[in-house]
């Protein structure tokens, strides 16, 4: 584990376990989930706090998609579930390039033979007391063009006063096994805009064109997350079960199943093509409050 500290924020990294974060705290008081000590023990990527997704964010449709003429499969992934979710970043383990007081770099290089996407992925984080700077960026290794694109997965406690802001255009449905149907128009009852609670009823969906801003309010905790990312993160998942002590907010450049619908001829999926040696980057800043 690496610890950082600045202020009254500490943040912990674990990059043996997806190059994820173990926990992210203000005075002591958790922001996101954090990781429990039998669960790192464990390895166990789905406790932590948040790990990212790479080299594309959530589902492929059917473990497989065609691009240029080719067809990729892919294997599940994740327990029980049916399709491949979320790449090879967060089941991988990162190495430490360089790590200070208040900032690491964390870096992924994946050639495994057989698989469809070769990539470089660098993970830095830069802590200050007013917040968290992470800078992500992916470069293809491969030797042909492929379709790209990455995201964070935060988990968060879900406190019976938690309200969110956030503003988007889109709302896509969710089909059987977690699989993202039509995009609608963002319904009223859906819109999260003014500040809202959250959902009562379960909630899988991708919101896209999303404007980059978010706010999670914490008062039970007295803490309030503000996640400001760049324009290419075109997409804010929401996951919230009420039957379930957490939630998950996940800033993403691609609609999830986008490889799936670009081949079906959609627009407006947030992935990027990147040609052999050609990369891509992005900034989310989660400022504590």
């Amino acid at each position: 584990m690496i610890e950082l500290a600045a202020g009254d924020l500490t943040l912990v990294l674990a990059p043996e376990i997806g190059g994820s974060i173990a926990a992210f705290r203000k005075s002591g008081i958790d922001i996101f989930r954090a990781l429990t000590p039998d669960r790192a023990a464990a390895g166990d990527v789905l406790g932590v706090g948040s790990f990212p997704m790479l080299p594309y964010a959530n589902r492929i449709d059917g473990n497989a998609f065609t691009f240029d003429g080719v067809t990729y499969r892919f294997k599940p992934n994740n327990g029980t579930e049916r399709f491949n979710v979320h790449g090879t970043g967060w089941q991988s383990e990162w190495q430490v390039e360089e790590a200070s007081k208040t900032s690491a770099r964390l870096t992924l290089e994946r050639r495994v033979a057989g698989e469809p996407f070769l990539y470089r992925a660098t993970q830095h984080f830069a802590l200050a007391p007013e917040g968290l700077t992470l800078t992500t960026s992916l470069e293809n290794l491969g030797f042909v063009r492929m379709p790209f694109g990455f995201g964070h997965h935060p988990w968060f406690e879900r406190d019976a006063d938690t309200e969110l802001r956030f503003k988007a255009s889109h709302f896509w449905l969710e089909a059987p096994d977690g699989v993202a149907g039509s995009r609608i128009q963002l319904a009223p009852e859906l819109d999260f805009s003014n500040g809202a609670p959250l959902p009562s009823h379960w909630r899988n969906n991708n919101y896209s064109g999303w404007d980059g801003l978010a706010e999670l309010r914490f008062p039970t905790r007295g803490v309030t997350l503000t996640i400001e990312a760049d324009p290419i993160f075109q997409n804010l998942m929401l996951y919230a079960d009420p039957k379930q002590s957490f939630f998950c907010l996940e800033p993403q450049t691609n609609v999830p199943c986008a490889v799936n619908k670009f081949e079906a001829g959609e627009e407006g999926l947030g992935l990027v093509v990147l040609a052999p040696g050609e990369g891509m980057w992005g900034v989310v800043r989660f400022g504590v409050g």
